[in-house]
């Protein structure tokens, strides 16, 4: 019987609803996936992680323990002789230097490069799109080889400068593809919305496009950031001057027990007794930036890259 008590009404509108528990929640194989899911990832971390932590142990551990296997996710035989040889030299921090001013450098040139050729690809109107789409692509599977590019770079001059490792490699056809999909991605109703205000193409790119492309701009930075970090064979090639060389050929030379003083300095008289634990720290400093500047950047590949940008 239906009541029409004022009062009882009020009580059931005041009354909260049962939560509704759909028959996927309770199913049996939906837990056992969840379990299952938390175990998979928790293997996967554990797999990807381990290696790092294992080179960080073997960094400060001492050659013994090391030689005899006995390291693996702490250190042994606590030592920082590598660590104080590799600080103590100043053509180490020399070269560090050079890899900063040449990563910054070269990110910043890849990233405007390859953001206007994305974008100008993106825009399905341009005359001549299918031919510089095939272009790039032809340069994935095809390059003139070492020695083409070495008669080049020569040619125009660039060797022992910065340009020699900066610029042949500006634009990473990868990430100019992934960058293109995206652009392609946004609403075209935005751009025209902002030509109708008054905008250029210019300044759609730069006050539309651009603050909408955090997420990929970030990814970008990161891809290029650390492929330019760790980059040293275009160094190695075409600088013949130890000042030039950034960190990575350094401890390359380390490494290989290079004959040059300049590379290997002090750490040549020491070598046998640091030679176990020399390629763990070598390991430690190259990726120890990336390691930190990551944090800062990962939150832009959650973020929603259209958040706020359309309202329904």
């Amino acid at each position: 019987m239906v009541t029409t008590d004022p009062t009882q009404l009020m009580e059931r509108l005041d009354k909260p609803a049962a939560p509704r528990r759909t028959s996927l929640d309770d199913s049996r194989g939906y837990r056992i996936f969840r379990v299952v899911n938390v175990v998979v990832l928790l293997g996967v971390v554990a797999v990807t992680l381990y290696p790092f932590v294992n080179i960080v142990a073997q960094s400060f551990s001492s050659e013994l323990y090391i030689r005899t296997g006995q390291v693996n996710l702490f250190p042994r035989g606590f030592n920082l002789d590598t660590y104080k040889l590799v600080a103590a030299d100043p053509v180490f921090w020399n070269s560090y230097l050079n890899t900063v001013i040449y990563t910054v450098t070269a990110t910043a040139i890849s990233i405007v490069l390859t953001t206007i050729y994305a974008y100008v690809l993106s825009k399905h109107r341009l005359k001549g799109r299918n031919l510089l789409i095939g272009i790039a692509v032809f340069t994935m599977f095809f390059n003139g080889g070492l020695i083409p590019n070495y008669v080049l770079v020569s040619g125009l001059g660039m060797t022992n400068t910065i340009w020699a490792v900066v610029l042949p490699n500006a634009i990473s056809v990868f990430n100019l593809l992934v960058m293109k999909a995206f652009f392609e991605s946004l609403p075209a109703e935005l751009e025209e919305a902002a030509a109708i205000d008054g905008l250029n193409t210019y300044g759609i790119l730069l006050k539309i496009v651009l603050p909408l492309s955090k997420a990929v701009l970030a990814t970008m930075i990161l891809f290029y950031a650390v492929a330019n970090w760790n980059s040293w064979f275009q160094a190695f090639i075409y600088f013949d001057r130890s000042e030039l060389f950034p960190v990575t050929v350094y401890l390359r030379n380390m490494i290989a027990g290079a004959s040059s003083a300049t590379a290997v300095g002090a750490v040549e008289s020491n070598a046998l007794a640091i030679s176990a634990n020399i390629k763990a720290v070598t390991m430690v400093l190259t990726v120890l930036p990336i390691v930190v500047v990551y944090p800062f950047i990962q939150r832009y590949f959650v973020s929603g890259v259209m958040l706020g940008a359309v309202k329904q």
